[in-house]
């Protein structure tokens, strides 16, 4: 067995040991285990290639097959086969063409290799862009899939949900609009508005965790001197046109009753989520060099962590309307500018 394969099954085991460990123990380590547990499998792609990400995910896979079938196929699904698909496409490449291009640009006419390049700036890697597009698509079939199953128990998890929120209301002292206490009536309408955010909060959260640990990944490997492209300007980022289209369409499903609203509710979350952080690209973009920079960015983050709803909507809107606006183009400095 070669060194690569060592290495792709430890590294398979750490991200299998975090996935169990996951399920238990208090509620914030297991949700940074939950977060982190893609790493090690994102890891072995960027540094070894998709081979050894695949040996990855098999061997974790083997490893949690002793706790269940089940869990196997879980940790499969919603881990190892997105960081198969991410690792993979992170690495593809194909030899510069001449003169500039942007993000969308090299969204490519012609299959791209994933040959490694002696200089990786003479090549175009796949954009950064696409690979957020990639990581809405993965994360929403998992969460679609989890949905689906757990409406099969949809009463016993809205009595659950219900029960939580009742306690949450007397533990925080939380009146109900117009004051008093809250009635079952009211705690089981918002019991019912929780329930019909599943979809998308879990496309949500399964995506955080691909694109948080995809950049922890390539950080850990570049340093390392393990990553063979170079690192994108990320406030650069660009979606295809076609995108819109698609959130609009996800955007109207979300509403329906059935099947069709989970999976548009499911979908709609990961590419609100990925039209965030188009927002903030472009934020990040248009205040470069400006000596307000640094005030405007943590009001901004401040505002995302405290008050998120209200903040993040107005940035998710900017970078739906990038391709109509260009505001880049006509407020931006140029990559490099800091």
């Amino acid at each position: 067995m070669t060194r690569d394969s060592l290495i792709a099954l430890a590294l398979g085991l750490v991200a299998a040991v975090a996935f169990v460990s996951a399920t238990a123990g208090p509620l914030p380590m297991r949700l940074i285990l939950f977060l982190v547990t893609p790493l090690p499998l994102l890891m072995a792609g960027l540094g070894w290639g998709v081979r050894a990400c695949l040996i990855a995910g098999l061997a974790g896979a083997v490893v949690l097959a002793a706790f269940g079938p089940m869990v196997a196929a879980v940790f499969a699904v919603s881990q190892a086969v997105p960081a198969a698909v991410l690792s993979h496409l992170a690495m593809l490449s194909r030899p510069a063409a001449s003169g500039p291009t942007s993000d969308s640009a090299q969204a490519l006419n012609r299959e791209p290799t994933s040959a490694p390049a002696a200089d990786p700036v003479a090549r175009e890697w796949y954009p950064p862009g696409r690979l957020v597009i990639w990581a809405a698509i993965l994360a929403a079939i998992p969460a679609l899939i989890w949905t689906i199953v757990a409406d099969a128990n949809s009463e016993d998890i809205k009595t659950a949900l219900t029960a939580a929120l009742e306690a949450a209301f007397k533990a925080g002292s939380i009146e109900a609009p117009g004051g008093g206490p809250w009635t079952p009536e009211g705690i089981a309408r918002i019991s019912s508005i929780v329930y019909a955010a599943l979809p998308g909060g879990s496309a949500i959260a399964w995506m955080s965790s691909l694109l948080l640990t995809l950049w922890m990944a390539g950080r850990i490997m570049r340093s390392a001197g393990l990553l063979t492209r170079p690192w994108p300007d990320l406030a650069s980022l660009e979606f295809p046109k076609s995108v819109a289209l698609v959130f609009a369409a996800v955007s109207l499903a979300a509403i329906l009753d059935g099947p069709a609203g989970i999976a548009g509710r499911a979908f709609f979350g990961a590419f609100l989520l990925a039209y965030l952080l188009l927002g903030l690209a472009i934020i990040h973009f248009i205040t470069r060099g400006a000596n307000w920079r640094p005030f405007a960015l943590w009001a901004l983050y401040t505002g995302l962590l405290f008050i998120s709803g209200l903040v993040a909507v107005p940035v998710a809107l900017i970078g739906l309307t990038d391709s109509l606006l260009q505001l880049r183009r006509r407020y931006g400095q140029p990559p490099g500018t800091t």
